[in-house]
């Protein structure tokens, strides 16, 4: 699971801005974002359980990310979906990585999953579980979770996008400040009201900020290793930026 914001061909000097924490079980081991052999070149983390990734970028400021979604029907053997968000990150746009997507998600071979891909061309969500859909990302701020994007019925959509549109979300530095105090909100007494998820063996284990500016040079990615309401979020734009430099 996961809770994601991004906005959209928005801000003025960076066409992707995004937001999200990862969710999971506090003893799956996964290794932080780094550059990754082969090509195209890719910066991304990796889950060393199954060998894919959850959130990353490619040299053509191909973002792509994965989050689980409810499906009624499983496979006997689930193909990893993190293998798969790992491939999409193989392609050079985020029209042929939705493509890409539907194809595979359609071979029933995956638990569920929502898709998150977006250059700055064009983006989309694509659904897989009970149906496959591919919902069109269109300039502006969308929350996701584990179900539909923007979805009004969703709480914590609705909590992370009232808490970010307190702000004029004009520029990345904006962007990236407000987001990182949203998404290292810890619930209330009660529970409720924040944004990181605490149980006894599953919850916030990781947080990513990211930027894909107008130049490659002004791109930033940082990366919490824990929760962020725990840790500092570290610094890893210049790995980006090397891969965004990359001659195409």
């Amino acid at each position: 699971m996961c809770v994601m914001a991004i906005l959209y061909q928005t801000a003025g000097d960076a066409p992707i801005l995004i937001a999200a924490n990862r969710e999971e079980l506090f003893d799956r081991p996964s290794q932080a974002p780094r550059i990754q052999p082969g090509k195209p070149r890719v910066v991304c983390g990796i889950d060393r359980k199954a060998g894919g990734t959850w959130l990353g970028v490619n040299q053509y400021g191909l973002f792509a990310a994965v989050c689980n979604r409810p499906k009624a029907v499983l496979p006997a053997e689930p193909r990893s979906r993190g293998l798969l968000c790992r491939e999409l990150l193989g392609q050079r746009t985020a029209k042929e990585a939705a493509e890409r997507a539907l194809h595979e998600l359609s071979s029933g071979r995956y638990a569920g999953a929502n898709y998150i891909v977006a250059d700055a061309e064009s983006g989309a969500v694509i659904y897989g579980g009970n149906q496959l859909a591919a919902i069109p990302l269109t300039p502006g701020l969308h929350v996701i979770t584990n179900g539909d994007v923007d979805d009004l019925n969703d709480r914590r959509q609705q909590f992370v996008r009232r808490l970010l549109t307190l702000h004029n979300l004009d520029s990345a530095v904006t962007f990236l400040a407000v987001a990182s105090k949203t998404f290292s909100r810890k619930p209330d007494a009660s529970g409720r009201r924040g944004v990181i998820v605490r149980n006894e063996q599953y919850g916030t284990v990781s947080s990513t900020l990211l930027s894909l500016g107008n130049k490659s040079q002004n791109s930033v990615l940082q990366y919490a290793p824990s929760a962020p309401c725990d840790c500092a979020y570290d610094d890893l734009s210049a790995l980006l930026r090397q891969v965004l430099s990359t001659e195409k």
